[in-house]
C-alpha cells in the first residue's frame, strides 16, 4: 500500500513530478497487460531460451492450445511463433445454463544473434509446453582451435 502514500520530495521539481507520473502510468499498464489468463491482444506466451554451443533451445508455455492451432516459422535468425485458441465451455444442468467462450491469438518473434538452420528445426508439443530445437548455422558454431607448440 506504500504506492498510495504521498511522496516526500520537493514539490517544486517539475521534472521529478513528471517522472513519478510516468512511473505510475507505466505501473498501471504493466499490471493490466500481465494478467494471467488474459486472452486479449496483450497476450504473449511465457518462453524460455537457452543457448548451447551448437543450438538454441526454446520452451513456450501454451496450455489449452491444440497442435494444429500453433504455427512456427524460421527466417534467417528469427523464430516466429503464432497461435490461435478458440474455446467454448457449455454446461446444461437442472434449471441452469452456463456458456463461456474464449478466443484469442498471439504472435511472438525472437531474434537470435546468429543465423539458424531452418531446415533442421525440430518441435515437440506435450502437456501444454512447446519445445523447439534450433540448430545454429555451421559458420555460427563455436570452433575449437588447436595451438601448435614450436
Amino acid at each position: 500500500m506504500d504506492e498510495l502514500m504521498k511522496r516526500t520530495h520537493d514539490l517544486w521539481d517539475p521534472f521529478r513530478i513528471l517522472e513519478d507520473f510516468q512511473h505510475d502510468i507505466n505501473r498501471v499498464f504493466d499490471r493490466s497487460l500481465q494478467r494471467k489468463g488474459s486472452w486479449d491482444l496483450g497476450f504473449q506466451p511465457d518462453i524460455e531460451v537457452r543457448e548451447e554451443d551448437d543450438r538454441y533451445l526454446v520452451s513456450a508455455d501454451l496450455p489449452g492450445f491444440k497442435k494444429e492451432d500453433i504455427k512456427l516459422t524460421v527466417d534467417g535468425n528469427t523464430l516466429t511463433l503464432k497461435g490461435e485458441r478458440k474455446s467454448h465451455k457449455e454446461v446444461k444442468e437442472k434449471g441452469r445454463y452456463f456458456s463461456e467462450r474464449t478466443y484469442g491469438s498471439f504472435q511472438r518473434s525472437v531474434d537470435f544473434p546468429t543465423e539458424l538452420q531452418g531446415d533442421k528445426v525440430q518441435a515437440a508439443y506435450k502437456d501444454g509446453v512447446l519445445d523447439i530445437t534450433l540448430p545454429k548455422s555451421e559458420h555460427a558454431k563455436r570452433k575449437q582451435i588447436d595451438i601448435k607448440v614450436q
